[in-house]
């Protein structure tokens, strides 16, 4: 339902991305546990409605915009409340992807490499899920405005490089609260890996809902806040060749390491 619906912005979207958030807050307490799952999202949505403030305040770090998504309902600050859970979503399931790639390296903070290396990876998974969405969002659905247009189909790239900084920022902060933790929650080898595949399934759902509306063949022409005028159609297709190299195909390799360790002879969790 969720790939089906999800791309057209209706009441149906935002129910469905309610049930993602709340898919994600379950998740995350039977990997890590209620209490880091808290400390997940409340670190998540304090940054990100953090930065989304000084963002439409001052342009920077992502551009100028505002939103028009959610405007008459409750704010925080001058961003609509359902923002920065949103930030949660789309950045915890990026860690589970991220986490896979490396080998289970959110098991393995003890590890000062994981505690760097883990958070680059996981902005770098977050930022290609809006590298894909944003341009369909905001160009055609106008869920939010770009004040000058950008060279992404309507989209500025420092919006990218905005979400590369922020989900940076509360990844480093989340492997700095596991690195030293001393009770983390593990659960056994055969549930981990159940919970990494529904992840990385959840992750790469956000990415194959844009195959629906470029198959529904839309065509005509949007025209940016900027006066640029853009193809509909090619901005569907091009979304989708965008998902399939770079959501699509990060969701594999983490698929594929997945499986690699479940085998009998592909090792298991290593040790701490």
């Amino acid at each position: 339902m969720g790939i089906g619906f999800s791309w057209n912005p209706t009441p149906i979207t935002q129910l469905l991305a309610a049930a993602f958030v709340a898919c994600g807050i379950v998740h995350a307490v039977a990997s890590y546990g209620s209490r880091t799952a808290l400390v997940f999202f409340a670190t998540c949505v304090a940054v990100g409605f953090a930065m989304e403030n000084i963002g439409v305040t001052t342009g920077f770090p992502f551009g100028r915009y505002h939103f028009e998504i959610g405007a008459d309902l409750l704010n925080v600050g001058r961003i609509p409340f359902v923002v920065g859970p949103m930030w949660f979503g789309a950045g915890y399931f990026s860690w589970v992807v991220a986490a896979t790639l490396l080998g289970e390296a959110d098991r393995r903070l003890d590890r000062r490499f994981n505690v760097i290396a883990l958070p680059v990876v996981a902005a770098f998974v977050t930022a290609q899920w809006d590298l894909v969405v944003d341009p369909p969002s905001a160009t055609i659905a106008k869920a939010w405005i770009w004040h000058e247009g950008g060279a992404v189909f309507g989209v500025p790239p420092s919006n990218f490089f905005g979400w590369l900084l922020t989900s940076w920022l509360f990844f480093q902060a989340i492997a700095l609260y596991l690195h030293h933790r001393n009770d983390p929650v593990r659960p056994d080898q055969a549930t981990d890996r159940r919970l990494r595949l529904i992840g990385i399934l959840f992750y790469v759902s956000g990415g194959i809902t844009h195959v629906v509306p470029w198959m529904l063949g839309q065509s005509g022409v949007i025209v940016d806040a900027a006066g640029q005028s853009w193809r509909l159609q090619d901005i569907r297709a091009a979304t989708v060749v965008i998902m399939v190299f770079t959501m699509f195909f990060t969701s594999l390799l983490a698929l594929i390491r997945l499986l690699d360790g479940a085998r009998p002879d592909g090792g298991s969790r290593p040790s701490n």
